[in-house]
């Protein structure tokens, strides 16, 4: 894992280390997550609050499941205060836009390696 600060800079993706996030929040969750593109399992924020509420039971007491774009935009939003309070340097965590907009999903690999890392 020393390449990933030098392949997350160059803003690259990685689908090995995007399979051993979704593998980790999966062993973290104690559950399969649905099938699908790695960005849009994550997309709407509840897997990664779900995340957080196990990490931190509770840390995340209300998300959205369903509604609005900017509910689902709020889910990430609750994501990162979350990560940040969890110990996440502030330069480790995305943009809202980098997921749900699908900018720069090798910067939310970044973060959730990092959330990982502060874990450990």
């Amino acid at each position: 894992m020393n390449g990933l600060c030098l392949v997350q800079l160059a803003g690259k993706r990685d689908p090995q280390l995007e399979a051993e996030c979704l593998a980790w929040i999966e062993s973290v969750l104690g559950e399969r997550l649905p099938a699908g593109p790695y960005e849009e399992i994550l997309r709407d924020g509840t897997v990664l609050c779900r995340l957080m509420n196990k990490l931190m039971p509770g840390c995340i007491p209300k998300y959205n499941t369903s509604g609005a774009q900017f509910k689902m935009m709020e889910n990430i939003n609750k994501f990162q205060e979350m990560a940040k309070r969890w110990g996440v340097p502030e330069i480790d965590v995305f943009q809202t836009v980098d997921l749900w907009e699908r900018r720069n999903i090798a910067l939310v690999t970044q973060c959730i390696m990092a959330v990982g890392r502060t874990d450990a």
